[in-house]
């Protein structure tokens, strides 16, 4: 079979509902939860805006459309590896120069939205993808890897979506050895249904940051955000997370699109 026969196949699946477009993305709006720094940092995001040019009346009478603010890293958002100190050298580190081949991959949904249900600070761990892998089979090279908790349960409330306290947010991620191994797989990429691609508390461990530190640092990129990963399978689903072409850009917000098998 041909790759003309294989596309002219996926197309007409896609128009005759054999397969379904999944939107992995939550909404961008003045609502979307935003990273928040602490205070002896810099600047955080500031808050998405959404400002009217016209719609309609005496300053555009047959048009709509409106203008934007909004930051790299809002919402369900791409990060490049020139968001990371560790990815700064990589010519291709930024969303206008990456290639775009390497968006389009399978994704291997790992389901710990129980685990995270009833501990906000789970670690995933190199013993939980290997059991996951004996049980759905080999995370291949060039495939995205997300961790499905459910997280996006929480993005209508702010405060729920950070978890943070005194200490922190606390919310769930990969371990630094997580990270390494998937890595040793060779993947494209790690996505997390939480505002970054790291734990909550993964300031503290070693190296800190564990997912933004190794994965930019092996011109890798980071999803975060992510939605409705509940209706991806295990395997056997492609994932397109493309980000917006900004010059010299560090990252974009995203629509992702996960093309699933019906049935």
């Amino acid at each position: 079979m041909t790759a003309a026969n294989v596309l002219g196949d996926l197309g007409r699946m896609i128009l005759t509902g054999g397969i379904d477009v999944v939107d992995c993305s939550g909404v961008l709006g003045p609502e979307t939860p935003l990273l928040k720094l602490p205070p002896e940092l810099a600047k955080d995001t500031p808050p998405i805006e959404i400002h009217r040019i016209s719609e309609y009346d005496q300053d555009g009478p047959f048009w709509a459309w409106n203008w934007l603010k909004v930051g790299e890293h809002s919402g369900t958002h791409f990060d490049a590896p020139h968001h990371w100190i560790t990815g700064k050298d990589y010519e291709d580190g930024y969303t206008d120069t990456l290639p775009v081949q390497r968006l389009v991959a399978p994704v291997n949904v790992i389901d710990c939205s129980k685990e995270a249900g009833e501990n906000p600070d789970f670690l995933l761990t190199v013993e939980h993808v290997k059991a996951w892998e004996a049980e759905h089979g080999e995370i291949g090279e060039g495939e995205w890897v997300v961790l499905r908790t459910d997280w996006d349960k929480r993005a209508h409330d702010e405060a729920a979506f950070l978890n943070a306290d005194a200490t922190g947010p606390h919310t769930p991620g990969p371990t630094a050895e997580v990270i390494e191994y998937l890595l040793s797989k060779g993947i494209v990429g790690w996505g997390s249904q939480c505002i970054g691609t790291d734990a909550g508390q993964a300031g503290g461990m070693t190296p800190p940051f564990p997912a933004h530190n190794l994965l930019h640092k092996a011109d890798r990129y980071g999803l975060a955000s992510l939605a409705n990963l509940d209706r991806l399978p295990p395997k056997g689903a492609v994932l397109i997370a493309a980000p917006l072409k900004i010059k010299n850009g560090t990252g974009s917000p995203i629509r992702a699109l996960a093309l699933v098998p019906r049935g």
